[in-house]
C-alpha cells in the first residue's frame, strides 16, 4: 500500500482474444528515482486465475518511474499449444498462429508518492492496450 512517501503499483491482464483473464503471465517490476537514475530490479510475480498480480514488491521511497515487464510469449505459446492438442483430437483446423507478435510488453510510467497506480493490460496475440485504472 502507498504511504505519504511512497507510491504503490498493481496490475491485471485481460486476454481480449478470448474475453478472459490471462493466468500465469510472469511480471517483473523495476523502478528508478529520477529520469537519469539506473533501473533497479525489485522482483516479480505472475498473474493468478483472475489475471491479477496481487503481490508485487513495494516501491522504495523516492521512486519516480516504474516499469512493468510482462512475459507474454510463454503465455500465448502455452495457450495455443493446449488449443492445438484439443484441435488435433477433434480433427479441427489448425490455429493460424501459435505465437505472439509481441513476446514481451514493457510499460514504463511515472509515479508520485502517496498514490496507488493500477495499470491494467488488455492483451491479444497481435496487440495490446494499457491505461491507468483505479
Amino acid at each position: 500500500m502507498s504511504t505519504a512517501t511512497t507510491a504503490s503499483v498493481s496490475t491485471h491482464i485481460l486476454d481480449t482474444s478470448i474475453g478472459r483473464p490471462a493466468e500465469g503471465v510472469a511480471i517483473s517490476l523495476t523502478a528508478r528515482s529520477g529520469s537519469d537514475a539506473e533501473w533497479v530490479a525489485l522482483g516479480g510475480s505472475a498473474t493468478d486465475a483472475d489475471g491479477r498480480c496481487k503481490d508485487l514488491p513495494a516501491l522504495p521511497e523516492g521512486t519516480t518511474h516504474v516499469r512493468l515487464d510482462f512475459e507474454t510469449e510463454a503465455y500465448f505459446f502455452n495457450k495455443h499449444s493446449s488449443k492445438k492438442q484439443a484441435e488435433a483430437q477433434q480433427d479441427a483446423p489448425r490455429v493460424r498462429d501459435s505465437g505472439a507478435f509481441f513476446p514481451e510488453v514493457a510499460i514504463t510510467f511515472a509515479v508520485v508518492p502517496g498514490e496507488h497506480f493500477h495499470v491494467p493490460l488488455l492483451l491479444n496475440p497481435f496487440g495490446y492496450s494499457v491505461y491507468r485504472g483505479s
